[in-house]
């Protein structure tokens, strides 16, 4: 352990000691500066910098964990943790597996999950810091007699025979890693783990060059409120048959298949059109899902569907189409006045529209709620005005 190190956590572990300080900041209604300067007339100024960092990472935690208000955290930490939703989810499949070994547990959050289901945790991080966290994280969940830390290099720890989950640190220098190969450890390492140990899952940022990298394991996206969060690489006797899932959280529905086998057929725009959710376009499984469900696309290169009769699906937003209009600001303006369109919400995923100044030009003084949805409908661009229907019915999941 460096110096800087130590000084770190016997500043972390002289906060846990000090109760006193860590209830004045989580009650005080004073502003960050003000409330710095009451605090440092009583205790160190070290201290008090530690204690509203706390402070704060737990206020940026609440959406993520249930028991924010006493978890041991940092920033960094919080950015990179896996919410209690997707972890619980995921570590569903480590529930029979006796012992998993949590390599970069970072503040804890997958080790917790991991007890949770009754499994022996052994969580490894190179942090002194981190270990600290795990380790008392796991006390506020009650399930500190399941977890074990070790300060190690993750690199080190033999995995054969062994169950593993995964998280490479994503922020390997300044800015967070796109790319595997800039992560930490590396993508060669990563590669080596899936090959290795008996099976497991490797946490990964949806938006990383994922695709192609690891052979003979499953991708599965997972959302949650309908915002893509991570992509799991299962491997082993963990994984499934399917190549590709995607799973909706909290609905916990989930559609699995092989992208390259589907291959939906281009349709006119119908009646309904449908936006479906980023897991499902991340993993893949558009047109897998299209197939299953009967929808139809609108276009090879853009993921809406439609469908001429609604649909009802839990992988998909759905909108009623009210005008399909080519990309003409006089038309578009005169639809929005016979529509009465008043609040206006507008989606152009694939086309670049700079929205405040399109906004700006649009007749907006009605009543009513719609959606303009700025797409590639079989190669040309269209303007299809539509009104937000409610959340589908959750069907079946696949």
């Amino acid at each position: 352990m460096s110096s800087p190190q130590v000084v770190e956590v016997e500043q972390l572990r002289l906060l846990r000691n000090t109760p006193e300080l860590l209830e004045e900041v989580q009650s005080s209604d004073l502003n960050d500066f003000q409330l710095q300067a009451a605090l440092r007339q009583r205790y160190p100024r070290e201290l008090v910098i530690a204690a509203l960092q706390l402070g704060d990472a737990r206020s940026r935690a609440r959406s993520k964990f249930s028991r924010a208000a006493e978890m041991w955290l940092d920033g960094t930490g919080v950015e990179q943790s896996t919410s209690e939703l997707v972890a619980r989810h995921k570590m569903q499949r480590f529930a029979d597996c006796g012992e998993v070994w949590d390599l970069c547990c970072g503040i804890g959050g997958d080790a917790i999950a991991l007890a949770e289901c009754e499994v022996s945790v052994q969580a490894v991080d190179i942090s002194p810091l981190a270990t600290l966290r795990t380790a008392w994280n796991a006390e506020v969940y009650g399930v500190a007699d399941r977890v074990q830390v070790h300060e190690a290099d993750v690199t080190t720890v033999p995995l054969e025979d062994r169950y593993v989950h995964f998280d490479p640190d994503r922020r390997a220098g300044r800015q967070r890693a796109m790319r595997l190969e800039d992560y930490a450890p590396p993508l060669e390492f990563m590669q080596r783990v899936t090959q290795t140990a008996k099976g497991g899952a490797i946490k990964l940022s949806p938006a990383s060059n994922f695709g192609g990298k690891f052979h003979d394991c499953e991708v599965e996206l997972i959302s949650l409120d309908g915002e893509c969060k991570e992509a799991t690489i299962w491997f082993g006797d963990r994984r499934s048959e399917a190549p590709c899932r995607a799973t909706l959280l909290p609905s916990g529905a989930s559609l699995a298949g092989d992208p390259w086998l589907a291959r939906a057929p281009v349709e006119p725009l119908g009646r309904y059109m449908y936006d479906p959710d980023p897991a499902i376009v991340r993993a893949g499984l558009v047109d897998v899902l299209a197939e299953e469900a009967g929808f139809g696309r609108l276009d090879a290169a853009e993921e809406y569907l439609t469908s001429v009769e609604l649909i009802d699906s839990p992988f998909v937003r759905a909108f009623e189409v009210l005008a399909d209009l080519p990309n003409n600001q006089r038309e578009l303006r005169k639809a929005l006045r016979d529509l009465n369109a008043g609040e206006l919400e507008i989606k152009c995923r694939h086309v670049p529209v700079d929205v405040n100044t399109f906004r700006k030009k649009l007749p907006l003084d009605g009543a009513e709620k719609l959606v303009l949805l700025i797409a590639r409908l079989d190669g040309k661009t269209r303007a299809v005005i539509a009104r937000r229907l409610g959340e589908s019915l959750v069907a079946n999941s696949h």
